[in-house]
């Protein structure tokens, strides 16, 4: 990873004195990665964000700016976004196992929301006799579904969503205005996105008054450098298969699309400083000013979140034809306190500062009050 210039030149103005652990974003980056999904050609289409990525108040400005709507799941990422001036058009909300308090609140705001269950549904229909309703679907496996880091999404495996039994049973299907579905998450795959879209678009015969088609997120993200998911290939084939439809069903449906990690994942670093160095036979240990509560990325996928680490030193990124395996820990006692276990880095000094990548996503938004370690400032540019 090579860091750029005006992301170095912050770090620097920053560690001109000791500093307290913080996140630093590109904004281009975010902007890039929205105008990539806006660039999708399919003209009727609506990108929402998703918030549980990263709530803070200016990524979400960022994200507004350039016309990405907000998907969230909680009341409290609901008023968040509310706050940061999203319009009632611009916010979808899925979540499960909602209260009847948290569903009327939910309508009070005018949020399009998808519920989960059937019982959900005649919750809603209880509260808001005739009014439209999207519904979450689990299609099975109709696909074989992909088992991912973060547990399943769809398939027997998983709790989420409508089986197709339940789809099935619902006797009022005229207040069903949307069919949502999310694959995984970190998927590369875009025959596999589109194999599974395909069974919602069988689901979607069935339906006669659907608005809109939510094909959720989870595209890939790289962790180590060599992955890309190909956004153009997949707006090609997601357009193509949206236009089909559309055209077979006479009328236009829009389509909806939930990006998160994607958005900003590569656009975030997170910054801390090397304050103790441990020798030992077979290891290089180093412990910084930070903990895994304030980058908790590590700590929730230990075995696959591999962020790439850069150090800084001098006001320059170092490099050396020595690398030794490296364990960088955090500042508690917590033993899960491990920011990275075999890190290949060149020999360290206390001083040092360490850049860690991938941090814009499902890093600073997680973070846990755990080990009592304050939430890191967060900065833009």
């Amino acid at each position: 990873m090579i860091i750029k210039d005006r992301i170095l030149n912050f770090i620097n103005s920053k560690s001109e004195k000791e500093f307290d652990p913080f996140y630093i974003y590109d904004s281009q980056i975010i902007r890039d990665h929205c105008r990539m999904f806006q660039n999708i050609s399919f003209k009727n289409k609506s990108i929402y964000f998703a918030s549980m990525a990263n709530i803070n108040p200016q990524f979400l400005g960022i994200v507004k700016e350039e016309k990405v709507n907000v998907f969230v799941n909680s009341v409290s990422h609901l008023q968040v976004v509310k706050e940061v001036g999203f319009s009632e058009q611009d916010i979808i909300f899925t979540s499960s196992a909602l209260t009847e308090k948290t569903m009327r609140y939910i309508h009070s705001c005018g949020a399009q929301l998808n519920v989960d269950s059937p019982n959900q549904l005649k919750l809603w229909m209880r509260l808001f006799p005739g009014t439209p309703i999207g519904i979450r679907c689990n299609i099975g496996d109709k696909v074989n579904p992909y088992s991912t880091h973060a547990g399943s999404f769809i398939g027997s495996e998983s709790r989420l969503g409508f089986s197709l039994e339940e789809l099935a049973q619902i006797a009022d299907r005229s207040i069903i205005n949307g069919l949502h579905l999310y694959v995984g998450t970190d998927i590369f795959d875009i025959d596999y996105f589109i194999n599974c879209y395909k069974e919602l678009i069988d689901i979607a015969a069935n339906f006669h008054h659907l608005e809109y088609l939510d094909f959720g997120g989870g595209f890939g993200v790289s962790e180590n450098g060599e992955n890309h998911f190909e956004i153009e290939e997949y707006g090609e084939r997601v357009t193509r298969l949206m236009s089909d439809i559309s055209l077979l069903r006479g009328s236009g449906l829009r389509l909806i699309l939930e990006p998160g990690r994607i958005i900003g994942g590569d656009a975030g670093f997170f910054v801390c400083n090397i304050t103790d160095i441990k020798k030992r036979e077979n290891a290089r240990l180093t412990g910084v000013n930070a903990s895994i509560v304030q980058f908790s990325r590590p700590l929730l996928y230990p075995d696959i979140a591999n962020h790439p680490v850069l150090i800084i030193r001098d006001g320059a990124q170092l490099s050396s034809e020595s690398l030794y395996s490296t364990t960088i820990y955090g500042c508690s006692t917590y033993s899960r306190d491990l920011f990275s276990k075999k890190a290949q880095l060149p020999e360290l000094k206390i001083g040092d500062i360490v850049v860690f990548g991938n941090a814009g996503s499902y890093s600073a938004s997680s973070h846990s009050q755990f080990l009592g370690f304050p939430k890191p400032e967060e900065f833009f540019i």
